[in-house]
């Protein structure tokens, strides 16, 4: 009689209850998924001057900008605060996926 291979402890698990959980954990992610993408971010820079909005997978909805952020003598003051909206709307996005998928991925990478 063949011995069946120990798959490191898995607890007397059998490969069709593995299958079973990795078909759950894939459906809570992609629920997951869908929830951020829902969501909207918004990213400010200093006194809500530019605001940037994005979905959930990134992409930029809106921008809004202030009249006062438009000064012809001083076009990198709007280059920079663009930049800065767009890239606390961005970290928003990253946080929320982490704090979300996150559960699911500790410990992978």
């Amino acid at each position: 009689m063949a011995r069946r291979p120990n798959f490191g402890g898995m607890g007397g698990m059998n490969m069709q209850q593995m299958m079973k959980q990795a078909k759950k954990l894939q459906a809570q992610m992609q629920e997951e998924q869908a929830n951020i993408t829902a969501q909207e971010f918004v990213g400010k820079s200093a006194d809500d001057i530019v605001t940037a909005t994005f979905s959930g997978d990134r992409r930029l909805k809106d921008i809004q900008i202030k009249p006062e952020a438009i000064d012809p003598e001083d076009p990198d003051m709007l280059q920079d605060l663009i930049i800065d909206a767009v890239n606390k709307g961005l970290t928003q996005i990253d946080e929320a996926t982490q704090a979300g998928l996150g559960k699911y991925t500790k410990g992978l990478f």
